[in-house]
This record gives structure tokens, C-alpha cells and sequence, in this order.
């Protein structure tokens, strides 16, 4: 792969990246290092991929990996009290949907994002996730349930 196919591959998937990243870490600065790193890590191991056609779930997958590792770092990292204010006096206030997401337990929110809003096949997500399909097919059909429930009990 060249640099003006990794690039083009790189734009196509910016949007996909993003929300991924978002909907694990809840935090754009956070989201932002982890695409960065995984674009990087990707660039550098290019070579590696034996599918060129596989490239979009093996950069997810990258991804998928920065963030977990973004999240083991900032378990332990505190913020000042006045940065925590600033920050969130400063955050928009979410949508109900954005709120109920944030609720669903990572386990059920991933696959649900991969599959629904990403596109991604659930024998696609199965592979990203390193877990079986029936797995990530019952993680889904839960999540969304879960999800149904969380939106009715947010508008009583």
C-alpha cells in the first residue's frame, strides 16, 4: 500500500474513527490521540497486512486497541478541581440518545455502534472484537434493548 492509498483509505474512514473512538473514550482530546496513534501504528505496520482488502477492519482494530490503552493510562489520572469545572461548564449538554449510549456498558455499546451507526457486518465486528458472532449477535440484540429501555425510562 502507497501513501496516496493509505491516505485515501485514511479520509474514508476518518468519520468512522471518530465516532468509535468517541463513543469508548467520551472525550475528543482523548479520541484525537488514539486515531492519531492508530494511524500511526497502521503506517508503520503496514507491510504487516496480508488482505489489502481487510485493511478498514484491521484499522479498527488498531483502534479499537489505542483506546483501550488510552483508558488503562487515565484510569489513574486525576484532574485539578478547577480543570474538571472548566471542562464541564464547557461540554454541550448531551442528547438523550448521546446520554443512554453513555450508560450502555462498553460491552454492549461497541458492537452496537460497529454494527448499526459503522455499517460493519457482525462477522466483521466479530473479528475487530477477537470474539465469537453469536457473542457479538447477542452483545448487539441486548444493547439495543437495553438501549430502548434506558430512552423510555429518560423521556417519563
Amino acid at each position: 500500500m502507497d501513501e496516496q492509498e493509505f491516505e485515501r483509505a485514511i479520509r474514508r474512514l476518518q468519520t468512522r474513527m471518530y465516532r468509535t473512538a468517541v463513543s469508548i473514550l467520551w472525550n475528543d482530546e482523548d479520541a484525537a490521540d488514539a486515531i492519531q496513534e492508530a494511524i500511526l501504528r497502521a503506517w508503520r505496520k503496514r507491510h504487516t497486512l496480508r488482505e489489502p482488502a481487510a485493511f478498514d477492519m484491521w484499522l479498527m482494530r488498531i483502534l479499537l486497541n489505542e483506546c483501550r490503552n488510552i483508558q488503562r493510562r487515565n484510569r489513574f489520572r486525576t484532574l485539578p478541581l478547577e480543570e474538571s469545572l472548566l471542562s464541564a461548564v464547557a461540554e454541550p449538554p448531551d442528547t438523550g440518545l448521546q446520554d443512554a449510549l453513555r450508560r450502555l456498558p462498553e460491552k454492549r455499546r461497541i458492537p452496537l455502534l460497529l454494527h448499526c451507526m459503522d455499517g460493519y457486518t457482525v462477522p466483521e465486528v466479530a473479528r475487530m472484537m477477537r470474539l465469537p458472532e453469536s457473542t457479538v449477535r447477542g452483545r448487539i440484540h441486548e444493547g439495543r434493548k437495553q438501549l430502548k429501555t434506558l430512552l423510555k425510562e429518560m423521556e417519563s
